[in-house]
């Protein structure tokens, strides 16, 4: 699987979520609601191979990792492809048999296109996708494809190490 990572030197502001529905979340999050918190964005399809075996494995281990640091942890269910399968019943099955425990946002279908609006917004290649988003609201790293646990621990962690 490729992994394209980018540091954002220009540390451009995160574009807000355009989602439709959450799951493990008792109300909507938004990023302006979240400014002073470090966010882990984690854009995946339940259908995605490199999503089940890597990514949201990794994200569910961020969440547990640095939770009391004070990292959020949001999955972003981001479907491009295959969409009757992707239903929202088959989510929250697949949100249960892998027990995550992070809130999950469901990207609102484009309008017009085939690429769903958050995902758009961010311009992902594809999934799994990774956005690590400062205490400023600022991108500090963006990835596609499979980075390594340790280094991505090692970008949350400077993140949340920054004032």
């Amino acid at each position: 699987m490729q992994n394209t990572t980018q540091d954002m030197t220009q540390m451009t502001q995160a574009p807000e979520l355009i989602v439709d529905r959450w799951f493990n979340a008792d109300q909507p999050l938004t990023l302006a609601a979240l400014r002073g918190r470090v966010v882990f964005l984690h854009a995946f399809q339940m259908l995605c191979p490199g999503c089940v075996s890597h990514g949201t494995p990794q994200a569910q281990k961020a969440h547990r990792v640095f939770q009391a640091s004070g990292l959020q942890v949001i999955g972003l269910h981001t479907v491009f492809e295959h969409h009757a399968a992707m239903t929202p019943v088959s989510l929250e099955a697949f949100i249960h048999e892998y027990k995550l425990s992070f809130p999950v946002a469901v990207d609102r279908p484009g309008d017009p296109g085939p690429l769903p609006q958050t995902m758009q917004a961010y311009a992902f290649q594809g999934t799994p996708s990774a956005v690590i988003i400062g205490r400023d609201g600022r991108i500090r790293h963006r990835a596609f494809g499979a980075e390594d646990d340790m280094v991505m621990g090692a970008r949350v962690a400077a993140a949340l190490s920054e004032p």
